[in-house]
């Protein structure tokens, strides 16, 4: 039997967007979407923040200076709030827009072992990347279903405490269930909060995302042990984390230690606590690449309660930490997309 003659359609060549498209299984729509959704998540990262301050200080030489001193006015009266629980609601945890942030990437969260909700635990997030996003979208937010998978557990992100002080801003990331990263905010969530708190983390901060580029897996974490010392006044578990991709999603110019660039990098840092990255995405250089990013939750550590620990047990859980860490990039490294080869750099 002889096939059908090709008509005109058929003899055409499929351009590569709409190849691309049939391998994804996603319409032409729902891409545009995904990346919509994620372009305005990078510049809310990138520049809510700045914008609201900007706007605060500018209403106050206009007309409009009556709302500024309102907004500072309430900044003043709610100062303590975000450190006292905050403000978190779960409409914004499972708002549909970031459905197609995950379907973007995609993003996946890997459950290894249980949490349950009768403990409270610190979880180490790993790597910080640039904008810490598989961090965001799996502890953030119900794209990942996190509370199917840990029924019970809150996840609790902790970010810098800075962003907490600027006007309009502060209600969004409060909204959106973030705390501050400072002692008292972690204080408040570990003990006055009940049982069930997953607080979340990103240990190496700054200085990681400053060692975020493609094809590198490092963690600063050698000298970071405030949060072990923190899991042992309060008898919480530690938890290590570790997002497999997040390092792949932006190309940065990494600038070597001593240059003038490196330098104001490191200044900028040491003042306002997060570091200007050089960076460039896929397209429009916001948006990042297609890569997918597969979180792991390890197993927790048992850490007991000591109301004053010593040094030595500090330095031991963290040492246990880093171990389990370290297990947990080995075990599931090819199975996220790395090859045997990958080694974990720890510094």
């Amino acid at each position: 039997m002889q096939d059908p003659p090709k008509t005109p359609d058929d003899l055409r060549p499929k351009s590569k967007k709409t190849t691309a498209g049939m391998a994804t299984g996603k319409s032409q729509w729902k891409e545009v979407i995904e990346a919509l959704s994620v372009l305005q998540w990078v510049l809310s990262f990138l520049f809510m923040g700045l914008s609201c301050a900007i706007l605060s200080v500018y209403l106050m030489f206009t007309s409009l200076w009556p709302l500024a001193a309102l907004s500072l006015l309430w900044l003043a009266m709610d100062w303590h709030t975000p450190e006292k629980g905050g403000r978190g609601t779960t409409f914004v945890r499972k708002w549909k827009i970031w459905e197609h942030f995950r379907d973007f990437f995609p993003i996946k969260l890997k459950k290894t072992a249980e949490l349950g909700p009768n403990k409270n635990y610190i979880l180490g997030c790993h790597p910080h990347g640039i904008m810490s996003v598989g961090a965001f979208s799996c502890f953030s937010t119900e794209s990942c279903g996190f509370s199917e998978l840990f029924p019970g557990v809150r996840s609790r992100v902790a970010i810098l405490a800075g962003l907490f002080r600027i006007p309009l801003f502060r209600e969004y990331i409060m909204c959106a269930g973030h705390y501050p990263v400072s002692k008292a905010s972690l204080i408040h969530l570990l003990s006055k909060s009940g049982k069930g708190n997953a607080v979340v983390i990103v240990i190496g901060g700054a200085a990681e995302s400053l060692a975020s580029s493609p094809g590198a897996n490092t963690v600063v974490i050698k000298q970071r042990k405030g949060f072990v010392k923190l899991a042992l006044e309060f008898g919480a578990d530690l938890v290590p984390v570790y997002s497999f991709g997040e390092n792949e999603l932006f190309k940065q110019v990494i600038l070597t230690e001593g240059t003038i660039g490196r330098t104001i990098q490191d200044l900028f840092k040491k003042i306002m606590g997060f570091a200007p990255c050089l960076f460039v995405g896929e397209k429009w250089a916001f948006l990042p690449f297609r890569k997918p990013v597969t979180t792991v939750v390890g197993s927790p550590i048992s850490v007991p309660k000591r109301v004053s620990p010593t040094n030595e047990e500090v330095d031991h859980y963290h040492k246990l930490y880093m171990e389990g860490l370290t297990k947990l990039f080995h075990e599931h490294k090819v199975s996220c997309g790395l090859s045997e080869g990958h080694k974990l750099l720890l510094i």
